[in-house]
């Protein structure tokens, strides 16, 4: 797991912005489907690019 967040949108935009480097990722939906208020969404991805992965999430934007 590279990434996780209770925000949709952010990842979304997380997902979005490794994808368009290159880097395969799924995404998880670990919300109670009733409460969306409960749980997280985490972005993963293969071992060889989690550190290009971390890199980029953690690269202010330009």
């Amino acid at each position: 797991m590279v990434f996780r967040t209770r925000e949709s949108h952010l990842a979304h935009i997380m997902k979005l912005k490794l994808e368009e480097e290159g880097i395969y990722v799924i995404l998880i939906n670990k919300r109670d489907s009733s409460y969306n208020n409960f749980g997280e969404l985490e972005l993963y991805v293969k071992a060889e690019n989690y550190i290009k992965a971390k890199f980029l999430i953690d690269k202010p934007y330009e």
